[in-house]
């Protein structure tokens, strides 16, 4: 009797992390234009950032890109030197491609459920993309992704705890209607990163 054996993992080349990092990062960047349209929100250090935008004249990509340096030190004492390298660069470029897209893309009219809809789908498969090459955005993505890794917790259900505080915190500052539909984009959002990202799913390594 002939066993089938499981072929090692393929490691993804520099140029295969760095599209993946691209592709994921303008992924987010587009669903958090869809969440500013819609007069939105997000949950995790992008809820945050967003919050943040919306409160004082900082724009978004700035605010989420202070909010995400002291993580980084988590990042190289537990996962690495390289998984922190990719989410800098992820982060970057993210913070820079949220920048432009105002200048080049405009989003007039969106109902806040597809609005909330769009952006958890853009933003859920964008970060997939991201932790498939090794990388996230920084924040709460890291804490997730060690608490996964090293004790088994789902990703999507430590980062949808987060997204409640930050949640909590947002009806203080927004309209009940607003915070209630970027809840809902926030649960699609988790949701998917919690039936697609495993490990034992994906065989491929950065």
């Amino acid at each position: 009797m002939f066993l089938l054996s499981t072929p090692p993992a393929d490691r993804h080349s520099p140029f295969e992390d760095a599209q993946g990092i691209l592709v994921g990062a303008t992924l987010v960047a587009l669903g958090i234009q869809f969440l500013a349209s819609a007069n939105l929100m997000t949950g995790q250090i992008a809820g945050l950032s967003l919050l943040g935008s919306y409160a004082t004249s900082w724009s978004f990509g700035v605010i989420f890109f202070v909010l995400n340096l002291p993580f980084y030190l988590l990042a190289v004492q537990q996962l690495g030197w390289t998984f922190t390298f990719k989410t800098f660069g992820a982060v970057a470029v993210m913070s820079a491609i949220s920048e432009l897209f105002p200048l080049i893309l405009t989003v007039e009219t969106v109902h806040p459920a597809l609005g909330a809809a769009l952006a958890g789908v853009l933003i859920g498969v964008g970060l997939i993309v991201l932790f498939r090459h090794g990388a996230t955005l920084g924040g709460v993505g890291i804490v997730a992704l060690w608490l996964q890794d090293r004790h088994g917790i789902q990703a999507g259900n430590t980062q949808l705890g987060f997204d409640l505080l930050v949640f909590g915190l947002a009806f203080f500052l927004l309209p009940a209607p607003v915070v209630l539909w970027s809840l809902f984009g926030a649960v699609i959002l988790n949701l998917i990163i919690t039936v697609n990202h495993r490990r034992d799913r994906y065989v491929a390594r950065s």
